[in-house]
């Protein structure tokens, strides 16, 4: 059992006992883990920090060689990001993307590009006003760094170039060209701007993605799009995807 120390985002905690809790974070130095804080709810002060979900915090921990759930015995908060807490639309989309990093990799996994693209994507979400084009470069991105990238250079069933009409695939995860769109009945049409879209944000950095200019027919097909991407490919719908639905509705 050796100590650790890494720098981490909080994707969720949950309660465990009557004192303690137990945390997922996803950390720059080994991915995704899963860490117990004893006695953290009956003395809030042992810790400096109150591990709220998407906080940037320190940790210490005790790494063990036969379990997925390590010993933390410190936390320091780092960033708490206050300034997206102050917004419902803004903390929801947070919390989405803890969920999406949850949900899409592996228990110790260790990337840090998906660490660096969520640390920019919520110090973005704190200070930009178009918060929905964030969710959307960050899906896409998150796709793509997790090796889950939906396939829209070629016809994704026989390779080929497609050069003309397209639809796409959920099931086989890119687009079809005319011979091959009878290998799924199901598969939809999609406009030829959400494709350049889609791998513009793909290919370029976050600040180039964010100055990209989205008309609403393609970015109400881009989130149609990726959302039934993500619940064909994990199964289920994001519970925080379903809150940010309804506050789309309210609006």
């Amino acid at each position: 059992m050796s100590i650790d120390k890494a720098q981490s985002l909080v994707l969720c905690k949950r309660d465990i006992r009557e004192t303690s809790i137990i945390v997922d974070f996803y950390t720059k130095e080994f991915g995704k883990i899963s860490g117990l804080l004893k006695g953290i709810r009956t003395d809030p002060e042992k810790f400096a920090s109150n591990l709220e979900p998407f906080s940037l915090n320190d940790i210490i921990f005790y790494r063990k060689t036969h379990s997925s759930l390590h010993l933390v015995t410190q936390a320091d908060k780092r960033d708490n990001f206050t300034r997206i807490r102050q917004s419902v639309e803004k903390t929801t989309i947070a919390n989405l993307m803890m969920e999406l990093i949850g949900s899409l990799m592996q228990a110790e996994d260790k990337n840090e590009e998906i660490f660096d693209l969520a640390f920019t994507s919520l110090k973005e979400l704190e200070t930009n006003y178009n918060p929905e084009k964030i969710a959307a470069i960050f899906k896409i991105k998150m796709l793509s760094l997790s090796g889950f990238k939906p396939h829209l250079d070629s016809c994704v069933a026989c390779g080929n170039k497609i050069m003309g009409q397209s639809r796409f695939s959920l099931s086989l995860g890119g687009l079809l060209c005319p011979t091959c769109m009878p290998k799924d009945s199901s598969s939809r049409s999609i406009f030829r701007g959400t494709i350049a879209t889609v791998m513009h944000i793909q290919r370029n950095n976050f600040n180039a993605s964010l100055n990209l200019g989205m008309n609403p027919q393609i970015k109400k097909e881009l989130d149609l799009i990726l959302n039934a991407f993500l619940n064909f490919h994990l199964g289920k719908e994001l519970r925080s995807q379903r809150l940010l639905n309804k506050l789309e509705v309210a609006v």
